[in-house]
């Protein structure tokens, strides 16, 4: 219930709103615990109200036991249910933090102009820039699920192997020891291929003396990491050597960087200018990183335009690449707990090319 209370405590008491309507799955995730419901509405004098449809309803009574839990039976309009509720409850202003057009105007319309509603999600996205003990034990436990993937990767990677076959040993030793899935897809990008970002995972057979970029993560209790390596299938050449260096050392520059009350654009630039220096800045064709956790892709953005300032317990990845096309890719990846003076590596470990 303390995430509830802070809740209230920047959306009622700072921003002047005296409900608030939580829809989105994540939100959902970081306030209740309980999946598969379908939304929230919380006031200044109730500990919350859960609405969920019938499917989920014992589930939703069994796990959330602060909450009310009120079922929205078969055909009954939720929009029309909330707004009810919102106006009994006599709420002036009520903040939503994710909602469809056409949900907003059906739930506008059943307020019948007695509630003024406000898209404010990025109160809750505030909320959750900042980890708490449970969360970032949750997330540890993500990372060490996700090294034991990439030590797997490690171990299978071998020519002849197709993407998929390496990317189901990873899966597979993930789940076997506890995984609750993987955080996206995993990606296993070879060859010329792995000159894309996003080269995601295909049939291809991999051959000698590729580059393969392995992009994946875990998922403990809801929780996620994300980590990234890149491995030559076989002896690296000189140039494949020399890209892996340099990505190494703006890895080591932005790590360093990494603290409380840095500047988000400052620690992407101490990655940025190390490989601008080596001659390859327009091959570094994305931020430097973004924050993970119920997501894997949250609050605060590491870039070069970002306006955020990095504070104790955020949890960042840390990834800078160089892309050249036609030839290949080299990107390293952490996740990284942001802690006052320095930063912690989750995803330790396997800072190599040559697997053999």
């Amino acid at each position: 219930m303390e995430r509830v209370e802070a809740l209230k405590e920047s959306a009622f008491k700072r921003h002047g709103f005296d409900g608030f309507l939580v829809f989105d799955t994540a939100n959902l995730l970081y306030f209740t615990g309980v999946s598969g419901i379908s939304g929230l509405l919380v006031s200044g004098e109730s500990e919350g109200t859960i609405l969920v449809y019938e499917v989920n309803y014992e589930q939703a009574k069994h796990e959330g036991k602060n909450f009310n839990v009120e079922l929205v039976k078969r055909g009954e309009d939720l929009m029309k249910k909330i707004a009810e509720k919102a106006v009994c409850l006599n709420m002036k202003r009520l903040a939503v933090d994710s909602l469809g057009v056409e949900s907003w105007r059906k739930l506008s319309k059943a307020t019948r102009g007695k509630v003024q509603l406000g898209l404010r999600g990025s109160i809750v996205a505030e909320l959750r820039k900042t980890k708490d003990k449970t969360e970032i034990e949750l997330i540890r436990k993500a990372a060490d699920l996700t090294r034991i993937g990439m030590d797997t990767a490690y171990e299978v990677l071998s020519p002849g192997m197709r993407e998929f076959e390496v990317a189901a040993e990873i899966e597979y030793a993930m789940r076997k020891r506890g995984s609750g899935g993987t955080a996206f897809d995993t990606a296993v990008s070879s060859g010329k291929y792995s000159a894309f970002p996003h080269g995601g995972c295909t049939d291809r057979e991999i051959r000698e003396g590729d580059l393969v970029v392995f992009d994946f993560g875990a998922i403990y209790e809801n929780y996620r990491s994300d980590m990234t390596r890149t491995f030559t299938a076989g002896s690296p050449s000189e140039k494949q050597k020399r890209l892996f260096e340099i990505v190494m050392r703006a890895y080591k520059a932005a790590f360093e960087a990494t603290r409380s009350q840095a500047k988000a654009r400052d620690v992407d630039r101490a990655a940025r200018r190390t490989i601008e220096e080596a001659g390859y800045g327009e091959f570094f064709v994305h931020g430097l990183g973004h924050g993970v956790g119920l997501e894997i892709h949250e609050a605060p953005i590491l870039n070069s335009v970002s306006k955020d300032l990095l504070a104790t317990g955020n949890v960042v990845t840390v990834e800078p690449g160089i892309y050249l096309p036609g030839f290949g890719g080299v990107r390293i990846e952490d996740t990284v707990l942001v802690e006052k003076d320095q930063a912690e590596k989750l995803t330790e470990g396997l800072y190599c090319l040559n697997t053999k």
